[in-house]
């Protein structure tokens, strides 16, 4: 029996040998041919391996034998125990791909899911911030103490605990190993939010960046997204001020054995994890008084302020590396609302 992918867990123990064959080799399919993330691996794996456990407990104990009933009777048991339509409609996205790989590879006499319908998952508008508090969080790193994060352990391998918003701020001046670390996390802090906010680009892919990936002649940075989809996303005047100012003042301090090419660094020398980067998101917008925000709120915000200013839909697709438009068209539902609520809040006669 081949391993399963890696990332994956083993929670398909209590299937049949053939089954757990089936739904390794279909993990191996999408980590290796189809380059999908761990975890894009692990939600489809454990999907799979709850409608195979309903196969069996429907008496297909061989795959040849699971249809389109047998789906369906599955999605209607998710139903009635409360799955959301965003979850059902994922597990059904599930269910399709691997009854396609299946009948690919001669597992199932036909794609049995090729007609398996699913509900219209309910898309909420994202909330976005406004042009002025969209500034006041990038800045922020400038005007306030480091969001705490963890305990901040610095190259010489000296313990300091990050300093929170309000609270004493670490002295950068001691000429000491922890101060400099405490005057190169700011400049960090302050180059994430600005790409983040400057390029739409998700948090991964901004964690993913190495040195070389900036463009300083251009104000491009090369992204590898989903899929291991390559595309080149444009910055502005601001954010190539604070990458010059990370990269000359801030990473040679917090660069170490482990840094190798990453743009982007954690206080112990490592690529930044986006968890971290994540805390530090939303840490400023705590502290900067904004309503509560992540990265990928700055990704929203990023691309309806795109298309506010006029940008075709078209090219905020490209920017964003959406490979459907219809992954971007919700923007301009959020760009309409917007216009709405200030027309109801200005007009006499709204």
């Amino acid at each position: 029996m081949s391993r399963p992918a890696r990332g994956t867990r083993a929670v398909h123990q209590e299937l049949p040998p053939a089954l757990r064959d089936a739904v390794d080799d279909f993990a191996e399919h999408l980590s290796r041919v189809r380059n999908r993330s761990a975890h894009t691996v692990r939600a489809y794996v454990t999907d799979l391996v709850s409608l195979l456990d309903h196969a069996v407990r429907m008496g297909c104990v061989d795959l040849a034998e699971l249809d389109l009933s047998v789906l369906r009777s599955w999605l209607a048991r998710q139903r009635t125990t409360g799955a959301a339509r965003t979850s059902l409609a994922r597990r059904a996205a599930s269910a399709r791909a691997f009854s396609a790989w299946a009948h690919r590879a001669g597992l199932l006499p036909a794609d049995v899911g090729a007609t398996l319908a699913s509900p219209r998952a309910h898309r909420e508008l994202p909330s976005v911030l406004r042009a002025d508090q969209a500034a006041a969080l990038v800045e922020a790193p400038t005007r306030l103490p480091p969001v705490p994060t963890s305990t901040l352990k610095t190259p010489s391998g000296a313990t300091q605990i990050r300093a929170t918003p309000g609270g004493p701020t670490p002295d950068a001046t001691t000429g000491t190993a922890e101060g400099a670390a405490a005057e190169a996390v700011p400049l960090r802090d302050r180059v994430l939010l600005e790409l983040l906010y400057a390029t739409g680009v998700r948090i991964s892919e901004a964690c993913g960046l190495d040195v070389g990936d900036v463009d300083h002649g251009r104000r491009v940075i090369r992204v590898f997204g989903k899929g291991g989809r390559e595309r080149s996303v444009p910055y502005g005047v601001p954010a190539q001020r604070a990458l010059d100012d990370w990269l000359s003042r801030g990473r040679p301090i917090l660069a170490g054995a482990r840094s190798g090419d990453a743009l982007l660094l954690g206080a112990r020398g490592g690529r930044l994890n986006p968890t971290t980067a994540r805390q530090i998101v939303g840490g400023y917008a705590e502290a900067s008084g904004l309503p509560r925000t992540s990265p990928h709120g700055l990704r929203h915000t990023a691309a309806t302020h795109l298309l506010e200013g006029g940008a075709d839909l078209r090219a905020v697709q490209e920017l964003l590396g959406h490979s459907s438009l219809a992954s971007t068209q919700i923007y301009t539902h959020v760009s309409v609302e917007r216009l709405r609520a200030a027309y109801r809040q200005a007009h006499p006669r709204a």
